[in-house]
């Protein structure tokens, strides 16, 4: 049976150039510890050093400006508790999307538990945050701006560029978790005006269990894990090397075919979308249809159970996903397609495909090829499609 994944979203597989860089890290011919002062460690933190400037280039950042973490979710943790203890005698007030990831979103909770003010903003029904609301949330006290780069659901690319430009005026601390964008489209700190950067080495190729916050110079973050002097006091504990190694060749090869890849991406994601909203009835595309990162397709299907694609999908060697990986166990919909103003019902019949680099035209062709017969035999099942159907 023909295996298609459409998950990238979620995870993406190793590279094997990835693999290769890792592979003497987790031998025994470059195991060193990079804090200790021989050879073996200094081998070790030649390399991390290396990885380091690698994962900086991509997003146009300074080497010293990039501190390993284990990943996204830790990186947003840090982002904000670190910002919000170092700033809490400046002002206590927070301003953050709907949309974001839980790990912005719960973490943000639990600053709201521990005395602090956030306002969560709302967004279109593209799912785009508007820059007028943030402009008018902000106070006297707002000490941080936190809004995604990309959606990891629908994929909207949010106006972070505009959004950094008015942070920057106010002197407030702009952090964006790019997690999603990083490796998919360009990414300049500097052109976006972001302070604080959230990225996932997983999410572009590279292996779990190891991400980055990048933080401008001069930033004041506090850590929230306390031991040794790794990164600078900012993320203590023993560096991850393997992982570290391979974030930073999966960062080189992303920025080197970066241009040519979303080119590719982009054609045969506009073949998905058009192929399934001309094949078949009573069925939206979610998200900006414009503002969109090249590799995301978000549907509602009506009268179906987003669940019951995924398990037909999957029959037919189809991977994909009804919203974020990491709410995959719920049964609720979807916070980020409820945030959008799209109901109950639409929102439960929701799919996320999202495209990477082992994709193919055949790929999409075998999609659009499935997909219908799937549609009409899950609503040939619906007493909702029954009774709209009569209604016609």
């Amino acid at each position: 049976m023909r295996r298609v994944y459409l998950d990238h979203s979620a995870t993406t597989p190793v590279r094997p150039e990835v693999l290769e860089a890792m592979l003497p890290f987790l031998k025994d011919e470059a195991f060193g510890n990079p804090s200790t002062v021989y050879s073996y460690g200094r081998e070790a933190k030649k390399a991390l050093e290396e990885a380091r400037e690698k994962v900086a280039n991509l997003i146009g950042a300074r080497p010293e400006e990039i501190f390993f973490t284990s990943g996204g979710t830790e990186a947003d943790n840090l982002a904000l508790i670190g910002t919000a203890a170092a700033n809490e005698k400046k002002g206590r007030h927070i301003i953050t999307s709907s949309i974001e990831h839980h790990a912005v979103l719960h973490t943000a909770q639990y600053l709201l538990r521990h005395g602090f003010k956030v306002t969560f903003l709302p967004v279109t029904p593209e799912g785009l945050v508007r820059v007028e609301d943030v402009e008018k949330a902000i106070t006297d006290e707002t000490i941080l701006i936190s809004v995604m780069h990309v959606n990891n659901e629908v994929g909207t690319i949010q106006p972070i560029k505009e959004i950094g430009k008015l942070a920057r005026e106010r002197g407030i601390i702009f952090h964006t978790d790019a997690v999603q964008s990083v490796g998919k489209l360009p990414v300049n700190v500097d052109e976006l005006g972001v302070d604080l950067l959230s990225a996932s080495g997983h999410k572009i190729y590279g292996p779990k269990g190891i991400g980055c916050l990048y933080i401008r110079k001069g930033t004041k973050i506090n850590p929230i894990l306390y031991g040794g002097a790794q990164e600078r006091k900012r993320r203590p504990g023993t560096e991850n090397m393997p992982g570290i190694v391979g974030f930073g060749r999966a960062a080189e090869l992303a920025g080197q075919e970066l241009e040519s890849e979303m080119e590719r991406l982009q054609a045969l994601r506009d073949k998905l979308i058009d192929g399934i909203l001309t094949r078949i009835e009573d069925v939206q595309l979610n998200g900006d249809p414009r503002q969109r990162v090249a590799t995301n397709a978000n549907f509602s299907f009506r009268y179906c159970e987003g669940e019951s694609i995924l398990l037909s999908l999957d029959m037919k060697g189809i991977c994909a996903s009804s919203g974020s990986a990491c709410t995959s166990g719920s049964l609720d919909p979807s916070h980020v397609l409820l945030a959008m103003g799209i109901p109950h019902e639409v929102a439960h019949g929701s799919v996320r495909m999202t495209l990477g680099r082992e994709n193919t035209e055949e790929d999409i062709d075998y999609v659009l090829e499935v997909m219908p017969e799937i549609i009409a035999r899950l609503r040939s099942m619906s007493p909702l499609y029954e009774e709209a159907a009569g209604k016609r």
